[in-house]
């Protein structure tokens, strides 16, 4: 085989090679993390004073899985409160495994089901009102 073979199987190695990049990157599913996320950037300054005031409570808000169970604990600040809002367990690899739970609890203890979550890793988005004041608190969580 003489150089000029060789030369010819290089280059045909790095087209071939770069063809095969533009198919697989063609191919790559990417979700936005939201559709609107113009609109909720324009909000984001209400979720930092929401942050704040949980950050400001007496103690933080604990989550903890047991079992098929995420088990959510709000600090004694809001001991005998009702407190509405909503929790999202965000995938950010798959948004159809995404799960919501709109609550309304009396304690200062929330119970997620797990039963439907696929495993890995998620954020969760706990955001609640009591009395007419947001809260807004984020964690990672891997299930």
């Amino acid at each position: 085989m003489n150089w000029g073979y060789k030369i010819l199987f290089v280059y045909t190695a790095f087209v071939a090679g770069i063809l095969f990049m533009v198919f697989k990157s063609s191919s790559q599913k990417f979700d936005l993390v939201t559709t609107d996320y113009y609109a909720k950037e324009l909000k984001y300054q209400d979720k930092i004073n929401e942050m704040n005031r949980v950050s400001a409570l007496s103690a933080p808000v604990t989550c903890e899985t047991r079992g098929d169970s995420l088990i959510i604990e709000f600090p004694k600040d809001f001991a005998g409160h009702k407190l509405t809002g909503e929790a999202v367990l965000y995938r950010p690899s798959d948004e159809n495994k995404d799960i919501k739970n709109s609550f309304a609890i009396q304690d200062e203890q929330l119970v997620i089901s797990l039963s439907s979550a696929k495993k890995g890793l998620y954020e969760l988005h706990l955001s609640w009102e009591d009395g007419g004041v947001a809260y807004y608190f984020e964690k990672k969580i891997f299930i």
